[in-house]
């Protein structure tokens, strides 16, 4: 995540990073350590947020499984097997 908040901050740079640290490339004012901090802490919170979305698309049927649900058991069907899973994983909720 640290790599991805440093291109983030400073897109058009070049970055390594190892165990002495992470080198820029290519730029004259690197973001500062706090910079740094401030953004992996938004990019988590922003991954935090979105752990429903990865919890359901785990759990909903495949897209041929919905189907054969949609023309064996109807739309109403489909419709709670889908629901069972939203209500499993509310949005907003980690």
């Amino acid at each position: 995540m640290i790599h991805q908040a440093c291109m983030n901050l400073r897109p058009e740079a070049g970055i390594s990073i190892d165990e002495n640290g992470i080198h820029w490339y290519g730029i004259d004012n690197p973001p500062t350590q706090a910079e740094i901090d401030a953004e992996v802490a938004r990019l988590q919170a922003e991954h935090d947020a979105k752990a429903y979305q990865r919890q359901r698309k785990d759990e909903y049927p495949s897209v041929v499984d919905q189907l054969d649900l949609l023309y064996h058991g109807g739309y109403d069907a489909w419709k709670a097997a889908i629901q069972a899973v939203k209500d499993k994983y509310p949005k907003g909720q980690a």
